[in-house]
């Protein structure tokens, strides 16, 4: 399962890179000289991971460990106006509860769902974000807050997190997969994050796997996302099952052999082994990180997708790894378990 604890970190990555401060003068809080200037380097930064069912928050001190966090459920039924200013009274509740002041923030980084225009602050039509179109969420929790707001597209941001203290150290090309409500990469080639002109590079969940299965909620037949993401589990399952269910009763079901769910995700699987073939083909990557809610099956995500590497991939080799490990060496064990949200 997922970790809202190192998800929530993810995002403070990114603010601190818009500062232009390396890790190693981040890691000394108070006065540093940069440039022969002496700069004030405030010692927390809070991470905003909006996602499509629920939205994470965090405080998190430059060493990149989470002081504090919370969970709540995305609201969509409600103006996004209405969502944030929910998201900036929990900001408050958590600094509050933890003694940090304002004043002792850098800035808010917020992570969230593309398409969205980085530069100009706002999401413009995310799929599983139906009343956020065309939403100025900086300018909005800025009206909120004193500090710097950011934004940037949440598998960019979680890619760039994976290079520097995760799955993905040391790697010059390889790819954040994360697959969850719906399906997002953030690329890194020659150690760079590719994010494109408005930093919207990397919307895998939108490139065409099966088009017998469907039309997705984008509008285009056989999206990644729309036959191989939570929701598509979630949805695929319960058409099968003549029940409702959620994604985490799917994969129990699946665990117990249930005949009719066994061959649903086995064929999720493959459709996911053929989106990172397809990757793997376009970029020559070194590794594939695998991170979201659907990767508490990870290790049947990594084989699939090695079985359909072998014959296809070219020239193959690519290596697969989950975000756990890394997780429970910055984290422990019982600290991951406490902040497991993954409940699709």
């Amino acid at each position: 399962m997922f970790n809202a604890m190192y998800r929530i970190n993810v995002h403070i990555f990114y603010l601190y890179q818009r500062f232009r401060l390396s890790g190693r003068e981040i890691s000394r809080i108070g006065t540093l000289v940069q440039g022969g200037m002496e700069v004030k380097v405030k010692p927390f930064a809070v991470g905003v991971d909006i996602g499509g069912t629920k939205v994470a928050i965090g405080i998190i001190d430059a060493k990149g460990c989470v002081a504090a966090s919370t969970i709540i459920p995305t609201n969509v039924s409600i103006l996004a106006t209405e969502m944030v200013a929910q998201i900036a009274e929990h900001i408050l509740r958590l600094l509050d509860k933890k003694g940090i002041t304002m004043e002792q923030v850098a800035g808010i980084g917020i992570g969230a769902p593309g398409p969205l225009d980085a530069k100009q602050g706002k999401l413009i039509c995310p799929v599983n974000l139906p009343s956020w179109d065309d939403f100025c969420v900086v300018e909005e929790l800025k009206r909120k807050n004193s500090v710097p707001v950011l934004l940037q597209n949440d598998a960019n941001c979680a890619a760039l997190a994976e290079n520097w203290a995760g799955n993905a150290q040391g790697c010059e090309h390889f790819i954040y997969l994360t697959i969850s409500t719906g399906i997002g990469a953030g690329v890194v080639i020659d150690k760079k994050l590719v994010s494109g002109y408005r930093g919207n590079a990397g919307e895998v969940g939108h490139i065409v796997i099966d088009p017998a299965q469907g039309r997705c909620a984008c509008g285009q037949k056989g999206c990644f996302e729309w036959v191989a993401s939570g929701t598509a589990i979630a949805r695929r399952a319960s058409e099968v099952m003549g029940t409702k269910l959620t994604t985490k009763e799917v994969f129990a079901l699946y665990r117990k052999n249930e005949p009719r769910i066994v061959p649903l995700i086995e064929e999720t699987f493959t459709y996911i082994g053929m989106g990172c073939v397809a990757l793997i083909n376009l970029f020559d990557l070194e590794r594939i990180v695998i991170g979201g809610g659907v990767a508490e099956v990870r290790s049947s995500i990594c084989s699939g997708s090695k079985v359909c590497e072998k014959p296809y991939a070219k020239p193959g080799g690519t290596q697969y790894s989950d975000r756990s490990s890394a997780v429970e060496k910055r984290c422990g064990n019982d600290r991951r378990s406490r902040f497991d949200t993954c409940k699709l």
